[in-house]
This record gives structure tokens, sequence and C-alpha cells, in this order.
């Protein structure tokens, strides 16, 4: 009888130094793996160092080594997007290359959906050690305020390194959305889900590709992608201050009429005028984020292009 397949999708971002390391721990765990045949799928996101050499030779000696490579970096996103498309296996892993994702919980991952019928086995890490204490500040933060924004839930310290079956797959690829934002997609298909603890463990080799302000711009992106509650709090931000100009007006036409019209400093004023300036531009330009990622949706771009690949 024929083994079913177990497709690894690693996407990876100049990462020449870490691949070798993590197919070498990735085949010490396959021998964990009887019941199922490992397909490797690396994604080279236009990596600009020597990925996709030590790629084109990984290939040319296990035959079970593939890749697909982008004509440019077109981002994690896109990344692991093609990898569930190319993907050939009835289960599916998303992995990072840097063995941030320990390729030991796979086969407690498999099991969980083999023999427990889970149909997707996620991740999360329950610590941040090593990570800069502002950077885990405002992680966590972000996970606080994505959950009371959202109706989808976004488990925090949740990572991409998720196991699935083919249902799973589908579900996902039928949200064929421009602006991606894995950790809520995996979150809004729902599925029978089993969660998986782990230690926070440091990069192999090379250095993050997530500074600060990426890791800001991918949070807005969403809170965007699955959360209408910014644009709400805009609608109260504007009733509010309709109410207090209101109310300012009636207090200076009873002034007047009661102690006359004494002239105000203009210093007051000036506040006043940038206060509320600074909100109409800031409810301008979160009104803006949605319809940029609206005009974005309508203009049906692929997520990636492929340069070369090899399945």
């Amino acid at each position: 009888m024929e083994k079913e397949r177990l497709t690894l999708v690693v996407p990876a971002y100049n990462e020449e130094e870490a691949i070798p390391i993590f197919y070498k721990e990735a085949k010490k765990v396959e021998e964990k793996l009887p019941q199922v045949e490992v397909e490797y799928l690396f994604i080279d996101d236009g990596s600009s160092d020597a990925t996709l050499d030590v790629l084109r030779r990984l290939s040319e000696e296990d035959g079970m080594v593939h890749y697909v490579s982008f004509s440019r970096n077109f981002g994690k996103e896109s990344a692991i997007y093609a990898g569930l498309q190319k993907a050939s296996g009835e289960y599916v892993a998303i992995m990072d290359a840097d063995l941030q994702d320990p390729p030991a919980l796979l086969p407690q991952m498999l099991l969980g959906i083999m023999e427990e019928g889970y149909d997707c086995v996620g991740s999360r890490r329950v610590s941040r050690k090593g990570e800069p204490p502002v950077r885990s500040f405002f992680a966590r933060l972000f996970y606080k305020i994505m959950n009371k924004m959202s109706h989808t839930e976004v488990v925090d310290g949740a990572r991409d390194f998720q196991m699935m079956n083919r249902k799973v797959v589908e579900a996902i690829l039928g949200m064929g959305e421009y602006n991606r934002f894995s950790k809520g997609i995996f979150g809004w298909i729902g599925f029978k889900k089993k969660w998986m603890e782990y230690e926070n463990i440091e990069r192999v080799a090379g250095e993050t590709k997530w500074s600060f302000w990426s890791l800001l711009l991918y949070a807005l992106d969403g809170i965007v992608a699955f959360s209408t509650f910014p644009l709400v709090l805009v609608s109260i931000l504007g009733l509010v201050f309709c109410v207090a100009a209101f109310i300012a007006i009636v207090f200076i036409i009873v002034r007047t009429l009661v102690f006359g019209d004494p002239t105000s400093g203009w210093p007051s004023m000036v506040c006043i005028i940038m206060l509320v300036s600074g909100v109409q531009l800031l409810c301008m330009g979160i009104i803006g984020q949605y319809m940029a990622k609206t005009y974005l949706e309508t203009k049906k771009r692929p997520l990636y292009l492929v340069e070369e690949e090899r399945l």
C-alpha cells in the first residue's frame, strides 16, 4: 500500500546558511515518521544570496526536495500561499528554515491529525526568551488589541508553524485575497485544531528579516484585514467632537449673555485647532488604509511570480 505524503513547506529569504542545517535536522526526524513519505518544498522568496544555489544542489542530491523561486521578494505571506498551492501531500506543514520551528514536533503533530482526529495542529511559543524586551512587549500588546477588535481569535505566541490535512489546505487556498494575514486566516477558517506549546528557540544561523518597523506594518495589516473596529472608532471620535463642539457653543453663548464677550487668548485657540486637525488627519488615515486595501484587491494582481521551479 502506497504511503500518504507529508509536504514540508519552507519559505526562505536569504537563508543560505540555515537551509543545509534545517535539511539535516529534518532528515533525522524523518525516521520517526514511518507512516508517511516526506517531501520538502522550499519557496525562495527572491533571495539575493546563494539560497537558490543551495536549493538546486539539494534537489539534485535528493529527489524529494523541490523548490519554487520567485522573480523578486513578494513577502512571506505570498511564499506561504505558493507553498500551499504547490504542495502535493495529503498533509502539509509550514515551517521556517531557521529552526525556530523545531522539526522534532512533527511526529506529535502528525499523530494529532492521523490518530486524534484533528484537522490542524498549530504551535505557539510560551516564552519569548532571547527577544528584545521592547519587541516582546509590543507583540503581546498586538495580540491583546487584535483579539479585542476582531471576532477572529489570534492566539498569543502563535507561529506560522502548522500542520494541516488537505481539507484545511483547500480552505486556506479558497481565501484568495491579495492582502493576506495568515495568523488571522488560520483562525478564521475554524476546523478542529490542537495547539502545541514550546519554549522560544533562537535562530540557528543568519539574521532575522523582521525589523521592528516591518513587524509594526504587518500588525497594522492584520488589524485592517480582520477588523472594522478602527472605522467604528473613527465614527465615535467624530461623534464625540461634534458633541464637544455643541457644548462649547452653548457655553460661549451663555457666557456672552451673562458676562459679555471678553477676548480670549490665541494660544489656546491654536492648540484646539491643531488637536482637531490632528484627529481629522488620523481619521482620514484610518479610512485611507481600508480604501488602499480595497484598491489593491480590485487590481487582481497575482500574489507572486515564479522565475524557476523544480517540482
